[in-house]
């Protein structure tokens, strides 16, 4: 029995500077902090949330 956990990328696409501190806090929780960075990262509810509150500064890569 295997139990395969989804996941979802993330790529950072565009930069940090100028921005809301939680908002740059949320990046570096979800392990971005430059341009082009990629993560590959577990499927929860809150890192949905944190992707969300960044959307403009990420992508979802399929």
């Amino acid at each position: 029995m295997s139990t395969s956990k989804k996941t979802i990328t993330v790529k950072q696409i565009a930069s940090s500077i100028g921005r809301k501190f939680d908002q740059k806090q949320t990046l570096i929780g979800l392990g971005l902090n430059k341009i082009g960075r990629i993560r590959e990262l577990e499927d929860t509810p809150s890192i949905r949330g944190m992707v969300r509150k960044v959307s403009h500064l990420v992508e979802i890569i399929e």
